[in-house]
Parts: C-alpha cells; sequence; structure tokens
C-alpha cells in the first residue's frame, strides 16, 4: 500500500467516519469534481461501514453535506477497481502497458451494467479512476 498521508480536513472525516460507524477507514479521499468523499475501508469491513440498508452512510452524508462512498480496499488493482465499480457486475480486469508506458485497466461488465458502472455523468468510473491512480499508479480506466 502506498504511503498516503491524510490532510487535518481528510483526518477529521476520518474520525467522524469511525466514530458514526465503528470501522476505522484506510483512506479518505475529498472528490471535489463529484463533490463527494470517498472512505476506503479494510477488507470486509464495508457492509458494516455502510450499516444497515446504507444507514450510516445517509446519516454521515447528513452531517457532511456531501455524498459519501465507501469502497472497500483490495491487494491487487483488478480487485480495487471491481470494488469500486460495485455494484455493477464486473467480469474481467485486465490491467495492461499501453505502448507509453502507461498502465491501462480494460475491464468488462456484465452489459447490462455498464450504466451503473459508468454512473451519472462519470462519477463511477472517475472513483474507479481516482483509486487505481492513487494506489495502483493505473492512469487510465476503460470499459470494454
Amino acid at each position: 500500500m502506498p504511503d498516503i498521508r491524510l490532510t487535518d480536513e481528510e483526518i477529521r472525516y476520518a474520525t467522524l467516519f469511525e466514530s458514526m460507524t465503528g470501522v476505522t477507514p484506510i483512506d479518505v479521499v475529498i472528490d471535489g469534481d463529484f463533490n463527494r468523499i470517498i472512505f476506503v475501508v479494510g477488507k470486509n469491513q464495508a457492509a458494516l461501514a455502510v450499516g444497515k440498508g446504507g444507514s450510516n452512510v445517509r446519516m454521515l452524508k447528513q452531517i457532511i453535506g456531501r455524498d459519501v462512498e465507501v469502497v472497500e480496499y483490495a491487494d491487487t488493482p483488478e480487485e480495487l477497481i471491481k470494488n469500486s465499480l460495485y455494484p455493477a457486475r464486473v467480469i474481467a480486469v485486465k490491467v495492461t502497458k499501453s505502448p507509453s508506458g502507461n498502465l491501462v485497466a480494460i475491464t468488462t461488465v456484465v452489459p447490462e451494467d455498464k450504466g451503473i458502472a459508468i454512473g451519472k455523468n462519470g462519477r463511477n468510473i472517475a472513483k474507479a479512476k481516482l483509486l487505481a491512480k492513487r494506489y495502483y499508479d493505473v492512469d487510465r480506466v476503460v470499459l470494454a
């Protein structure tokens, strides 16, 4: 895992998140483009963090005044991208090097889930790109 330093603002969000969910986030990403905060949590912690029927996320959203999203961390870029695009059903993720040397993740989802994977105004695919870049230096996430 890369050495990620949280800002004071991110630490405040992490503390609030932990006090409301009982889950300590691994990372907090403030995404100004989509007015949201993305909390990255440990393996098998997403359901606990989200709460029954999304109750914790709804409460946090009310308090913070921004969208709140929870993504489960993964040890591989493929798995992290898959987790980022949830609930879209991802069939496969293949990370390859482009001719220019950049890492590109070719992602295949169930055809009827393509809209979910992209998200409104591209917000879900943007989240996958943001986290893949932050953790694994993947430059592009492409839906095949």
